[in-house]
This record gives C-alpha cells, sequence and structure tokens, in this order.
C-alpha cells in the first residue's frame, strides 16, 4: 500500500499507529529529541521514527516535502494543535485525515469555540458564569503558568472561595496574569463523568460510538479516595492533571441520548465549517442523576483516552464491525475503504 500514516508522537499516537499497521499501512512517527524512546522501543507499530528539535519542525519545508512526496495522510491529534498552532496546520501542505478546520473549534472563546458548537446542536452544557457574579459550586478553566500546553481546572463553591483559590493559586505560581484573563467560569455539573468517543463516517453515513472511557487525574486520583475529615486537614487543592484513562460502559438506556447528541453535533459542524467532522470525535459529558446528559467539553479529533483499548479494541466498535476495534484502527479501516474506492478526497483535507 503506497499511502502512509503520519502523527506527531504523542498522546493518542500508539493507538493509531498501532490500528495502522493492524489494517497493513506504513507509519511514521514524528518525535521529539528527548521523548523519542516509546516510538523506537515498540518497534512493530512504528516503521520510521522521525527525530526532531522541536515539534514545530513537523511544519518546515523539509518535513512537508518529505510527508507529501511519500503520500503520507497525517492523523491530528491534541498535541499536534497545541504544539504546531491552528495557523500552521491548516496551512501546511501535507493531508490531513478529516477537516483540519475543526480542529480550531476546540477553543472555548474567539469567533469559533464548542460552546457555539453545541448551542447549534441543541446539546445541554454548563452554563458560564462571570468572575464577579458567583452564586453556586463552579469549575474555573484556565492555562497553568508553566504547564501552558495543558489545561487547568480548580473548583469553588462560591464567590468568596473563587476569590480565594485565585489568590493562592497565583502566590503558588500555578497560575499567573495571562492564564486568568483566559479563565472560563463553567456551572459545576453533579453527575457521572463520561468521554464518549464517536467516530463519524462520509462512506458509511452513520455516526458510530466506537467507545467510552474516564480519566484518571492527579493527584485528584488519590485525594478523592481519603476520608472527608482527612481532605480538610490536608487544605490542598487537587490539580486535577490527566496522567491516564480506564474503559468504561454506560446503562443501555441512555445510548438513545449518545446517539441523538452525536448526530445532531456532526449537523451543527457541517452547518458552520462545511463539509463539517469527518472521523473521530469525542463528547465529555455528565450524566445528572435525572439521567439527562450534561457536554462539558468537546474534541473535533481522536481523544486523548483511546489508547486504554489499544490491542483490546471497544464492546462498542464490535457490534458494527463483529470484531473489537480501537478508534485508531478505525480511522485506518475508514481510510483503507477509501482508497479502495477512489473516494480518499471526501475524507481528506
Amino acid at each position: 500500500m503506497s499511502y502512509k500514516i503520519a502523527t506527531l508522537a504523542s498522546h493518542s499516537a500508539l493507538d493509531v499507529f498501532d490500528g495502522a499497521k493492524d489494517e497493513g499501512f506504513y507509519t511514521i512517527a514524528l518525535c521529539k529529541k528527548g521523548r523519542e524512546r516509546p516510538y523506537l522501543e515498540f518497534k512493530r507499530v512504528v516503521d520510521e521514527c522521525i527525530t526532531l528539535e522541536d515539534f514545530k519542525d513537523i511544519v518546515s519545508d523539509k518535513i512537508q516535502e518529505k510527508l507529501v512526496n511519500e503520500e503520507a495522510i497525517v492523523i491530528p491529534n491534541r498535541s499536534m494543535a497545541v504544539y504546531i498552532g491552528y495557523d500552521s496546520l491548516e496551512s501546511m501542505p501535507a493531508k490531513v485525515f478529516g477537516n483540519r478546520k475543526m480542529l480550531r473549534w476546540e477553543e472555548r472563546k474567539g469567533e469559533k469555540n464548542y460552546y457555539r458548537l453545541l448551542d447549534e446542536a441543541k446539546i445541554r452544557r454548563p452554563k458560564i458564569l462571570t468572575a464577579g457574579d458567583i452564586d453556586e459550586p463552579v469549575v474555573i478553566k484556565l492555562p497553568e503558568a508553566l504547564r501552558k500546553v495543558e489545561r487547568g481546572f480548580f473548583f469553588a463553591i462560591n464567590q468568596e472561595d473563587f476569590e480565594k483559590k485565585i489568590d493562592n493559586l497565583t502566590k503558588l505560581g500555578i497560575i499567573n496574569k495571562e492564564g486568568i484573563e483566559e479563565m472560563v467560569i463553567e456551572e459545576f455539573i453533579f453527575g457521572a463523568y463520561f468521554n464518549v468517543n464517536y467516530f463519524h463516517s462520509p462512506l458509511f453515513n452513520r455516526t458510530e460510538i466506537i467507545s467510552i472511557d474516564r480519566r484518571i487525574q492527579s493527584d485528584w486520583d488519590t485525594l478523592y479516595r481519603l476520608p472527608a475529615e482527612i481532605q480538610m486537614k490536608l487544605n490542598r487543592l487537587p490539580r486535577l492533571i490527566e496522567v491516564g484513562h480506564e474503559p468504561a460502559t454506560i446503562r443501555e438506556s441512555l445510548l438513545e441520548k449518545l446517539f441523538d447528541a452525536g448526530y445532531a453535533f456532526v449537523e451543527a459542524t457541517k452547518k458552520l465549517e462545511p463539509p463539517g467532522i469527518i472521523g473521530p470525535f469525542t463528547l465529555q459529558l455528565a450524566v445528572t442523576p435525572e439521567l439527562d446528559i450534561v457536554v462539558f467539553d468537546v474534541a473535533p479529533r481522536i481523544g486523548g483516552g483511546t489508547n486504554a483499548y489499544m490491542g483490546i479494541g471497544s464492546q462498542y466498535a464490535k457490534l458494527y464491525f463483529g470484531k473489537p476495534l480501537s478508534l485508531g484502527r478505525r480511522i485506518s479501516i475508514e481510510i483503507k475503504d477509501a482508497i479502495n474506492s477512489h473516494e480518499l478526497i471526501n475524507i481528506l483535507s
């Protein structure tokens, strides 16, 4: 097969490479020096590891010429969007799987933001509050001072608690003025949290639920296991740094609502960013005690939790294909089918 699969070596790249090898593709890992070891160790799934001084070198003339000449299809992930930037990603010559202009919609501010997508789709989301008018529990989302590529979170129960925590986190150097200016304050939704990984297929003309996962976060994962009295004595704010994911299922009576949300989201993207979402996307949502779903975050690309199903596949994918598949393999199946049916132009940008 002449076409090759390439992606930035981070985030969910191993799932992409493993799925690509299962479907017979040659794989190219675009690695950063000092972070390349996993992609050199797992030799079965990585055919070629291109080590760069910086991830931004991916959009250099040299690397782009190589990707174009070798007919590489780039699978975008969150790391690629963050390290390269939307402008460079949208203008680079190499072919990208899916609608590359959708990636910009992951932001919370600006003309293109996921709140607008959710509102267009009529999907319930948390309401937004202002910094001076907090009268209920909230989650604050903002960039951290040192981990600029990551998005930080903390909770507050009211205005006084919010101001105290902003002051404390600033003094500790975890957040700064620049991050506070980018801050979004959302109503806190009480419920069970899930990441639902979808795949919209132009070839099959359907929106699939492929897998569901949940986040493992540090140091929240340890803190919430402690008795309440110990938590209070520690007086420690959890960082909620995402460090892993675990597989999950959801009760079957809720699948109807998940399908409604997935298809509505796809239609909204078609209207706001034609031709809309192609391939994977994730809706991060809460299921309330009333069994309503509230979407609090959107990933218009492969989610960060798909490695949880790498090598074993997901139960929902089996219901479509008769065998367990990871989302990484689902991507390569779509590309392979498009090549065989001469419809590759319809799934690339």
